[in-house]
């Protein structure tokens, strides 16, 4: 069984995030620090990735100050905590091929120092020394202590209710490592 490992290139992957509130939804992007997926026999059978919560950008909202605002109350303690928690972590605990291109991922996210098991498809594409993979991870984000406007633990938020899924259309590019 031949294994090989490939390094994350953390400027070419990113995270694009959705979360949803009753009245529409806002989107950005995350980056990801570094991170391994490795291979053997050039199929997919683990890896990690780590995620600077320090770098999340709001796409969605143009005015200037109203973003900086949201950004921040996004990186407090209502959300990801930044200061106190800067890097999130995904580690793949069990890889199932459906194909020749697309697994099921099961792993543990790690946000607020909270882990949790999450699953979800992803697709990998390999062309010589390049990895791409992608796939969608739907988060509750009441699991990681993130309850700011949440249903399940506020009453009477009418149209100020923030749903708890959220998604994470994780991007990863790689090169077989030296």
């Amino acid at each position: 069984m031949e294994t090989t490992n490939f390094n994350v290139n953390g400027a070419q992957s990113e995270i694009n995030w959705i979360g949803r509130k009753v009245t529409g939804a806002h989107n950005g992007t995350i980056a990801i620090k570094s991170g391994e997926l490795v291979l053997s026999n050039n199929k997919l059978t683990g890896g990690k990735f780590t995620i600077d919560t320090t770098s999340i950008i709001i796409l969605d909202v143009t005015d200037e100050g109203t973003n900086a605002q949201f950004a921040g109350h996004l990186a407090s303690d209502d959300f990801f905590s930044s200061e106190k928690h800067p890097e999130a972590f995904f580690t793949i605990t069990a890889v199932e091929a459906i194909d020749n291109s697309n697994y099921n991922i099961t792993g543990d996210l790690t946000i607020k120092d909270i882990t949790n098991e999450v699953s979800f498809v992803a697709k990998v594409d390999l062309n010589n020394d390049k990895l791409i993979a992608s796939g969608k991870i739907v988060i509750d984000r009441t699991k990681y202590n993130m309850k700011f406007r949440s249903g399940n633990f506020f009453q009477n938020l009418g149209d100020t209710l923030i749903y708890n899924d959220f998604d994470l259309n994780v991007d990863l590019a790689a090169e077989l490592a030296a």
